[in-house]
């Protein structure tokens, strides 16, 4: 059994020493391969008690139980993993560790999943916006938002855009493309995205970019906003040229607003302003297509 684990380990995360567990239990559970992830956590928890690292791990394996509708296990691997995040937290601020984030935003992103699982999704989304309270001045504000807006953002207006009048494109359909300046698949969701404005140009299509800052440039560099907004604005003209004339508004309130935790994120709206479709992550060119067509239709 031991050696079967270790080569599964090799096949998956590769020869060599190990970046962290987080990866290994990550690249794990990807590969839908949960119980060699759960043995690997258990293992390392064995011989070192409690530690922030573990605590995002086993958020992992929550992530990849609620995936394979594991859900009653889901919900212990997340209660699990919340109750070892707020015991090493103690005094400290979440963000002032790496992991600590990860551990909490799954443990109540899988713990809301659960719910809305069971059919209970005014509990789950009563329950996120209770944390939302209570997160809401850190890193976990984007992501506890993304999961509400996921539950309950379709069918309801747009939230406005600071930076950008979103109410003047009213009898336009629009899809509101969430990116950042390091974000490779933001790139490569750029020419997917200008070809479907120019098929939809006739029926009005426009599309809106709204972008933040991080608070570094190239090479994580740190930068004061002057710098990384003409960094931002480099990155535009080398990867996002197809796009020009796409307003972009500056602003991390946008992004808070919309959850978007994950980059890129599309939004779709109809011509009345109203969400059609919520999507964080990359859509492909037919994927895409098929939104846009139903959105006009």
């Amino acid at each position: 059994m031991r050696l079967t684990r270790s080569l599964s380990l090799l096949l998956l995360i590769g020869v060599g020493a190990r970046a962290s567990l987080v990866t290994d239990v990550q690249a794990l559970v990807t590969a839908r391969q949960l119980p060699i992830a759960v043995n690997e956590v258990r293992a390392i928890q064995a011989r070192t008690g409690g530690s922030a690292e573990l605590a995002a791990a086993i958020s992992w394996l929550a992530r990849g139980a609620l995936g394979e509708r594991q859900t009653a296990q889901a919900d212990a691997y997340a209660s699990e993993a919340r109750t070892m995040a707020m015991r090493l937290l103690g005094v400290r601020n979440l963000d002032s560790d790496p992991w600590l984030p990860t551990a909490l935003g799954a443990s109540i992103e899988v713990h809301a999943g659960v719910l809305a699982s069971r059919g209970q999704t005014p509990e789950a989304i009563a329950y996120l916006r209770q944390e939302l309270k209570s997160w809401g001045a850190t890193s976990l504000q984007e992501r506890i938002q993304k999961n509400i807006n996921l539950l309950a953002l379709e069918g309801k207006p747009a939230p406005p855009l600071e930076g950008f009048n979103l109410a003047s494109l009213k009898g336009h359909p629009v899809v509101l493309f969430f990116w950042a300046h390091w974000c490779p698949d933001c790139k490569a969701e750029a020419p997917i995205l200008a070809a479907i404005r120019n098929h939809f140009a006739a029926q009005g299509l426009a599309v809106v970019g709204p972008t933040r800052l991080y608070g570094y440039a190239a090479g994580g560099e740190p930068a004061a906003p002057a710098a990384e907004k003409q960094y931002i604005e480099q990155i535009r003209q080398r990867y996002y040229a197809a796009l020009d004339g796409m307003p972009t508004p500056l602003s991390a309130a946008n992004f808070q607003a919309y959850g978007a935790s994950t980059t890129p994120t599309l939004v779709l709206l109809d011509r009345a302003g109203v969400v059609r479709e919520y999507h964080p992550g990359a859509m492909s060119g037919p994927e895409l297509m098929a939104k846009v067509q139903e959105l006009l239709r």
